[in-house]
Formats: C-alpha cells, sequence, structure tokens
C-alpha cells in the first residue's frame, strides 16, 4: 500500500490529469480503457492492484487486463514483489508506434525535441528562428525540422509551447508582446493543418510548470517562474495545472511595479513587471547605458565577470520580481518556487528574488518554501508540453477503445 501511494504521488502531475487517491466511480470502474489509464498513470501495475484501485472483483480485473494484453496495450513484463502469496505479474503500457513532436519557441530560437509514446527524450535541438516572422512562415519551419529529428518514424502528434497568452477557451492567443502577426490566431489548429495530425500550443510558463512539476515527484503546489525575454508564470495546484477561467491564472507580466521610472509596456500602460524587469528590459536598459550588448547571452558573460552595471540590474530586477512573487507566495503558499530562463541563470537575479520574498513574506509561507533554479532544466517547457500531447492522444485512444467495446 505505501508503494502504491508513492506511485500515486509521483504520477498525480500528467498534463492537465490528476491520478485518483480513491477508487474510481463505479460506472467506470470495469471498463478496459479506466483500467489502462491507473496502468499508464502509474497508479497500478498488476492485476490486484487494479483490483483494489477500481474497487472490483479480481477476477473482473483479470478480464479487462487479458482484453488489453490481446489488444496489445498491455504487456506482461514479468513477476513483482510477493507480499505473502504468488508474485503479481507487472504490467507495463504499450502505446501504439510512433513519436510527438515539441516545438518550444522563443523570440529568437526554438528547442526542438521529439518523444517516444511512452514519454521519453529520442531527439533534440536547438536552432535559431525569428518568432517576428509570423505563424505562418515560423510554423512551416518548425514542421520541417521535427520531421526531420523525427526521422522514419511516424508522427503522432505536435505540441507548441508559446511566449505569450493563449486563451484556453478560444484556443487563440491574446495580445502577445514581442511577437507581431499572432494575435488572435489558433496556432494549434494552424499547425494540425499543416502537419496532419493532432496539435496543442500553450503559453510556455504553463508547459514549463507541468514539466518542473514532472521533475519533482510528490510536489503538490508548485510555481514555476520563466524569466527571460520576458516574464511568465505557471502554476501547479493539487497536482494539477491551475489555468483560471481563460487560460490567463499565473500571469504576471502586467503586474505594476511601483517607482519603477514611468516605463512604457507594450500593452500600453506604465512599469509593468515585464517592461522593467525582463530580460529585453535589462537588454534595452544597458543598450541605453552605453553597453554593447546582443542579447541574453551577453548579459550573462558581463555578470559572470562582475561588471558591477549589469549586477546591479539583474538585482534590481529580481528584486522587482520577487515582489510581485511574495503576493503570490503569501495568498498561495506553495511547495515550491521554482525559476527558469535566462535570468535564473544569474546569480545576482536570484538572490533578488529570494530576498524580497524573505522580506515580504509571512514566515509561516516561507518556513517549508523551497526557492529553486529549474531542476527540469532548459527542456523543462518540451517534456511539459510532451506530457500534454500524450495525454491527449491518450484519451483520444481511450474514446476510441470505448466506442469499440460498445
Amino acid at each position: 500500500m505505501i508503494r502504491t501511494r508513492r506511485r500515486q504521488a509521483a504520477a498525480r502531475t500528467r498534463g492537465d490529469t490528476v491520478v485518483p487517491d480513491s477508487p474510481i466511480a463505479a460506472g467506470s470502474a470495469a471498463s478496459a480503457a479506466a483500467l489502462l489509464r491507473l496502468v499508464r498513470d502509474g497508479a497500478a501495475n498488476s492485476r490486484a492492484e487494479l483490483a483494489r484501485m477500481a474497487g472490483i472483483s479480481p477476477s473482473t480485473a483479470a478480464t479487462r487486463v487479458e482484453e488489453l494484453l490481446r489488444l496489445g496495450l498491455l504487456r506482461d513484463v514479468g513477476a513483482g514483489r510477493s507480499r505473502g502469496g504468488r508474485r503479481p505479474q507487472h504490467l507495463e503500457y504499450m502505446p501504439a508506434p510512433g513519436v510527438v513532436g515539441v516545438a518550444d519557441l522563443g523570440a529568437s530560437h526554438a528547442s526542438l525535441a521529439v518523444f517516444d509514446l511512452l514519454g521519453t527524450l529520442v531527439a533534440e535541438r536547438e536552432d535559431p528562428i525569428a518568432i517576428a516572422d509570423g505563424p505562418d512562415a515560423v510554423l512551416q519551419i518548425v514542421l520541417g525540422r521535427l520531421r526531420e529529428l523525427a526521422g522514419d518514424a511516424a508522427l503522432r502528434g505536435i505540441a507548441l509551447s508559446l511566449p505569450g497568452p493563449v486563451d484556453a477557451t478560444q484556443r487563440r492567443m491574446v495580445s502577445p508582446s514581442r511577437m507581431p502577426g499572432w494575435n488572435g490566431v489558433d496556432v494549434a489548429a494552424r499547425m494540425s493543418e499543416l502537419a496532419g495530425v493532432p496539435a496543442l500550443a500553450d503559453n510556455d510558463a504553463n508547459l514549463m510548470a507541468v514539466g518542473e512539476a514532472a521533475a519533482a515527484p510528490g510536489i503538490e503546489h508548485l510555481v514555476f517562474v520563466k524569466a527571460g525575454s520576458g516574464i511568465g508564470c505557471g502554476v501547479i495546484a493539487d497536482g494539477r495545472l491551475h489555468r483560471g477561467a481563460h487560460g490567463m491564472a499565473g500571469d504576471i507580466s502586467h503586474v505594476s511595479v511601483p517607482d519603477a521610472g514611468h516605463v512604457l509596456c507594450s500593452c500600453g500602460r506604465y512599469d509593468c513587471l515585464d517592461a522593467v524587469a525582463s530580460g529585453a528590459a535589462i537588454v534595452g536598459a544597458l543598450r541605453d547605458a552605453g553597453l554593447v550588448v546582443e542579447d541574453m547571452t551577453t548579459v550573462l558573460r558581463l555578470a559572470n565577470d562582475a561588471d558591477p552595471l549589469v549586477t546591479r540590474m539583474l538585482r534590481e530586477a529580481g528584486t522587482r520580481t520577487g515582489n510581485v512573487l511574495a503576493t503570490i507566495v503569501n495568498f498561495f503558499n506553495p511547495a515550491v518556487l521554482a525559476l527558469g530562463g535566462h535570468l535564473s541563470q544569474a546569480e545576482a537575479f536570484v538572490a533578488g528574488v529570494r530576498s524580497a520574498i524573505y522580506t515580504q513574506c509571512l514566515p509561516m509561507a516561507t518556513d517549508h518554501l523551497e526557492i529553486v533554479v529549474t531542476r527540469a532544466g532548459r527542456l523543462g517547457g518540451a517534456h511539459g508540453a510532451a506530457r500534454r500531447i500524450l495525454d491527449e492522444l491518450f484519451e483520444q485512444d481511450m474514446a476510441a477503445l470505448g466506442a469499440s467495446a460498445t
């Protein structure tokens, strides 16, 4: 039972889905699709565990498992550990052949990857790309390069991580900064039409939060901050991605920062966090100060060389970001605050965030709070996107399985 609970905790964050803690509803308990979901999500891996989790008899569980074995959706992979009786046969989910493609888009680059249908990374690359070229040109390039990465494997689906807000109900981008031509575009639908396979698109901070939660199994309340050219935030609550009513939960880009100097933001207001503390803002401020700065790579190099102006600006940006995050920490009380993106690689920025949070937050909110640089690493968004598209494909397969059984 202890091992089962640990597996449940480790498998809770699967895109937008959550593995159940208690037996599944009686109406679906006996379905083969429901049992397959339990195996796939790591909640159970033997016939006996499936019977307990689903609240059905061992004979019914065995019948449904045999059906899934016959269909090639499950396989026996050997005997597990005995708990006093016969050693149970260990079951494993067997997806169809193929891969999914993932593109994590930034302002000037794209992290591209393909994963098999068990979620294992197969290949990845990072290429320069200009998001300002617009969706038609960018999506054509991304599709071509994902097909190159996939090679002879069938491309079953595509997930896109986007550096701007995506309306969760309309599926369209909403006023994305520094993305001319993308506003109002249903990026997933356009990619699906181009590729001929299912596609999804979501905000990059949301997908990074999913990837970060997967890298920290058992953590059910997490805030992920993507601090790069722009600043965004993704929230994991009770083990699942929290979107809010329209997918805007966690969007801290346009929170007003007091005493920031009357800096105009792309939204038309002044002193938004994105306009005064993002990587793009720091690059612009350093250029105005007379430094030759190409991009955030140059900023990080200067910071590593202890340039005093760069260090001061990074710490100030971290403090401003931390002051905004302090409200979120007090309100949401996460177990982990994870920092990702280029700015998370700068010690001065991270120090500024930490200082502001510990100064502004209540002790009860910070006593057990972990403030960490991303554990998922630079491919955290790609892993999160892969989980999302794999979940969507799985749900489609389960619907087809249920229809065929009916």
